[in-house]
């Protein structure tokens, strides 16, 4: 009896060790997702240093049922190359969404079978975005998958964003149930509700249900049966992404994935996350502000310079339809250091107002701070007010803004911000309705910028009276007058070539 319980117990002894070097340990990275058989104290790939996390890996098992595991819904064949010609290429479908400034960010609408990943810091306003997007939608089955909030709680944000239609016509806003003619009764009418963790949980209820929309919040939250590793880790956020991308394939469900950012402002996980993706998408804003902005890092099917605007109010988000009213202050009188900028994102021409401060420096050595814009390039733009038009700036602190807490990267606001500079060095204001387009290079010159004619109507539009630009904009032959007419503009257009002649244009 007693021989019988030593050889029981050294069988299980046995199969348990015999489990344990089954299990794969692998090293990887959590700063770019690089894997490694052994600990690093330096990876390689990324440079980074004490990244490396232990996890452990094992090979998927064929017991653990997937996404549509059943052979008779999935039709198991191998693939063979198939010559571009060949190719039926059918009309490009993409579903449009009650939210103009969302469409205009994915390039036109949702593309069938796309994925699509949205991130943003805490708080900002991701899943109010998508809630809002899935209760706005009721001619289609939307799945919000979530993780993080109880079904409860996502009913109380649901409740609240109802209300926002009525609320915001009271305040003349765009009012997207009114402008799509949906009934109050039919908002959320298409929206299901799923909180669950386990992807395999997930595609049990996405096979029943057959969604044509799919929300996760978040990807750090799941998990997968074949990966033996917490929920947010390196391997969990690859394998999980991995199968939603297999699902929105073979299915043509577009999947919007929430994503957490780290404190440096990157999307949480290994950075292969967002190169599985279609689409990458950063919803940004400054918490002392009410606007939020959604900017476009990556998409395959459609410009990826794209961005869109919104309010955030009490009972949701509100897209702004037309943010250089949003981002120009009302003001009685003219002050010393504010200009107007035309610049660009995307598609779209924005009027923003640049704000200047140059005061006498303290301190021995003099600050230089810029908000919203490339503080690098400010110093490039002060060293040639110095070079080349004698500004004595080496020994004062200067200050720049962009109003309404957006960042811009477009080098035609180069002008502006001169102009601005200068103001407030002199102590002048510049002109009320004065408006400028011009990138400025080393030696002082105003080179040309892209687009100038949507830049001028935008400008035209906002009752600006005249706007400087770069003369080497202007049309020189013949063939080019006939493509770009600037007869048609009722605004006064200065074309100057160098800083200093706008300074003498400006101050005398």
């Amino acid at each position: 009896m007693h021989s019988n319980k030593i050889c029981t117990f050294a069988h299980l002894h046995i199969r348990t060790f015999i489990n344990m070097a089954k299990a794969k340990i692998a090293y990887f990275c959590q700063s770019c997702g690089f894997e490694s058989a052994k600990w690093l104290g330096k990876c390689p790939s990324c440079a980074q240093w004490n990244t490396f996390v232990e996890e452990i890996i094992e090979k998927p098992n064929t017991s653990v049922p997937n996404w549509k595991a059943n052979a008779s819904t999935t039709q198991q064949r191998a693939n063979k190359p198939v010559p571009v010609a060949d190719i039926v290429f059918n009309e490009e479908h993409r579903i449009l969404t009650p939210d103009k400034e969302f469409n205009r960010v994915l390039g036109g609408g949702i593309v069938a079978g796309s994925l699509v990943l949205i991130g943003g810091e805490p708080g900002i306003g991701k899943s109010t975005l998508m809630l809002q997007l899935a209760l706005n939608m009721p001619n289609l089955k939307v799945l919000y998958v979530s993780g993080e909030e109880s079904e409860h709680q996502i009913k109380m944000r649901a409740e609240r964003l109802k209300e926002t239609g009525n609320r915001n016509a009271e305040i003349g806003s765009i009012n997207l149930n009114s402008a799509l003619n949906i009934p109050q009764s039919e908002i959320g009418k298409g929206c299901y509700v799923l909180t669950e963790t386990s992807t395999q949980n997930i595609f049990k209820q996405i096979e029943e249900l057959e969604p044509d929309l799919v929300v996760v919040d978040s990807i750090q939250t799941l998990h997968s049966s074949h990966i033996e590793s917490t929920p947010g880790s390196v391997s969990q956020v690859r394998e999980c992404t991995a199968e939603l991308l297999r699902f929105a394939k073979e299915s043509a469900t577009p999947v919007f994935l929430i994503g957490h950012i780290t404190k440096d402002g990157m999307i949480a996980g290994p950075k292969i996350l967002e190169h599985m993706v279609d689409t990458v998408l950063q919803f940004e804003g400054d918490r002392h502000h009410v606007y939020r902005i959604l900017r476009t890092i990556k998409n395959r099917f459609g410009s990826a310079s794209e961005l869109g605007i919104y309010e955030m109010l009490g009972e949701g988000l509100r897209e702004v339809s037309n943010p250089s009213e949003i981002l120009l202050s009302q003001r009685d009188e003219p002050l010393s250091g504010i200009t107007i900028s035309a610049t660009l994102e995307g598609m779209r021409p924005m009027l923003i107002e640049t704000q200047a401060l140059v005061s006498i420096s303290a301190y021995g050595t003099p600050q230089r701070t810029a908000t919203g814009f490339d503080t690098k390039r400010m110093s490039m733009l002060l060293a040639v007010l110095e070079k080349r038009c004698g500004f004595k700036l080496g020994a004062k602190d200067v200050f720049l803004n962009i109003t309404g807490g957006i960042r811009v990267e477009d080098p035609a606001i180069d002008l502006g911000l001169a102009a601005a500079i200068i103001s407030s060095h002199e102590d002048i204001p510049i002109p009320f309705k004065t408006c400028f387009a011009g990138e400025i290079g080393l030696s002082g010159e105003i080179r040309a910028v892209n687009r100038v004619e949507q830049r001028i109507a935008e400008a035209q539009k906002l009752g600006f009276e005249q706007i400087f630009i770069s003369k080497y904009n202007l049309p020189s032959s013949t063939q080019d007058k006939k493509k770009m007419d600037l007869s048609r503009y009722k605004i006064d257009i200065k074309a100057v070539s160098s800083i200093e002649e706008v300074f003498g244009l400006l101050f005398g």
